[in-house]
């Protein structure tokens, strides 16, 4: 037997639309299938930043060796100290959030680092998205996914590359 599930049965990222309601943060436990550890100088610094600009919270911190944040379920970071790199790496790390957060987003981590933020831009693959460059030099992108028009620019990008139009 085999077992089919959508992806939308477990995740927490909601429907693509202009007025979509951001996931709740989730504060239960599991086994994380991924999260990203993020070395830094500055533990306390670097929680402040993540959770004030980034929207995360703090799970859990065992103090100066690890700080367990999260924002939605299956978004997970782990701060620890280590050394922060001169200059932010060519890989990214994304989170989705939903269109109307991305602004506030940006105004709350350029408040706590000016500079620190590129966007939000629209993408041709149908989302908006937000660059912050951390503290600890880590490029991180948020990503809100566009409302999707089979008749729009996104759509027809889409089917250049050869991916058939989603089912409405």
């Amino acid at each position: 037997m085999t077992d089919t599930f959508s992806a939308f049965d477990i995740s927490p990222v909601p429907d693509p639309a202009v007025d979509a309601e951001p996931a709740e943060l989730y504060r239960g436990i599991y086994a994380m299938p991924m999260f990203v550890t993020v070395p830094t100088a500055d533990l306390a610094g670097s929680v402040d930043f993540w959770v004030r600009g980034l929207g995360f919270f703090d799970l859990f911190t065992a103090p100066g060796q690890v700080t367990h944040l999260r924002r939605w379920a299956f978004q997970d970071v782990l701060l620890v100290p280590g050394e922060r790199p001169a200059d932010a790496s060519a890989v990214s790390v994304s989170f989705a959030c939903v269109l109307s957060q991305l602004e506030q987003i940006a105004n709350a981590c350029e408040q706590l680092r000016p500079g620190c933020t590129t966007g939000p831009r629209e993408m041709p693959w149908n989302s908006v998205e937000l660059e912050v460059v951390t503290p600890e030099n880590v490029r991180v992108i948020m990503t809100a996914a566009r409302p999707y028009d089979p008749n729009g620019a996104a759509a027809e990008y889409l089917r250049d590359m050869g991916i058939p139009a989603p089912e409405q």
